[in-house]
């Protein structure tokens, strides 16, 4: 993790959703390619939209509960929370471009 993108847990996620009226938690693990491949997109993005989106990434190897709430299938899927309530999800990886319109679509940001 770095200091633009949090470390999401099943122990912490509703704390993360509630504290930040725009987020998104990327669902990844270590092995899965596709995941390293948006990894600089998502960093990226957090850095460019600092202060207003809020990114974390959560390992589901080691959060297994998260994914089984959210009906999570296939990584990398991120989830795009607005003002606590989950409003989109992105499965697969895509071109940053494509991600962060995406994104901005569905926090009503673009």
């Amino acid at each position: 993790m770095s200091e633009l993108v949090k470390e999401a847990t099943d122990m912490n996620l509703n704390d993360l959703v509630m504290e930040h009226e725009a987020l998104v938690i990327d669902c990844w693990a270590p092995w899965c390619a596709p995941c390293r491949m948006i990894a600089p997109a998502v960093e990226n993005l957090a850095g460019k939209y600092r202060g207003r989106i809020a990114f974390a990434k959560l390992n589901t190897d080691r959060n297994p509960l998260t994914p089984r709430e959210y009906g999570i299938m296939g990584i990398p899927t991120l989830l795009i929370f607005k003002n606590g309530e989950l409003v989109h999800r992105i499965v697969g990886a895509l071109p940053e471009n494509i991600l962060e319109n995406e994104i901005l679509k569905a926090l009503d940001m673009g």
